[in-house]
């Protein structure tokens, strides 16, 4: 096992657990903290492939802004009467069956995945040019509908958050 595969399993095994250990916790913060530490190691997986701009996308947007914006909502709320509520599933048989075949459903469509035609992009030529260039280059070319698109999105919905927190005066 090479140093390359063995940093891609560690990371996938850590990415796992805490994924797991966000949705189970009782204490929502600890779920955000757990979230904060898969956040770091999927920049880590980033890093792995040699994608530094996006890495440090991921620390920045997901492990800053987003964490933070957790962490303000978990302290509005008044999670303590909550939190004591068992709220527990009792029907664990039924939902092992429903994952493990949604596992096996997953697992048959990706096996039989083939990887598709490579681009004009290569690693010398995105080195060539940095991956900030290129990624920027790519996005506004070919994809700028989509990235318009969600622009237009994220618009209307700050739109409708300001105008739902608006107190109105009489």
């Amino acid at each position: 096992m090479t140093l390359v595969q063995f940093i891609f399993f560690y990371n996938a095994a850590v990415i796992t657990l805490c994924s797991y250990l966000v949705v189970t916790r009782r204490n929502p913060v600890h779920s955000v903290l757990f979230m904060l530490l898969m956040f770091f190691h999927i920049a880590g997986l980033y890093l792995s492939l040699n994608s530094e701009f996006i890495a440090a996308l991921q620390v920045i947007v997901y492990a800053g802004a987003i964490l933070v914006l957790f962490l303000f909502v978990i302290f509005l709320l008044n999670l303590r009467d909550e939190s004591l509520e068992d709220k527990s599933i009792t029907n664990w048989p039924t939902a092992a069956v429903i994952s493990l075949s949604l596992f096996a459903v997953v697992t048959g469509i990706t096996s039989g995945l083939k990887p598709g035609a490579t681009g004009q992009w290569s690693i010398e030529k995105i080195n060539e040019v940095t991956h900030i260039k290129a990624i920027g280059m790519v996005l506004y070319t070919e994809y700028i509908f989509p990235f318009e698109v969600a622009s237009l999105v994220l618009l209307v919905a700050m739109i409708g958050a300001i105008t739902l927190a608006k107190k109105h005066v009489d």
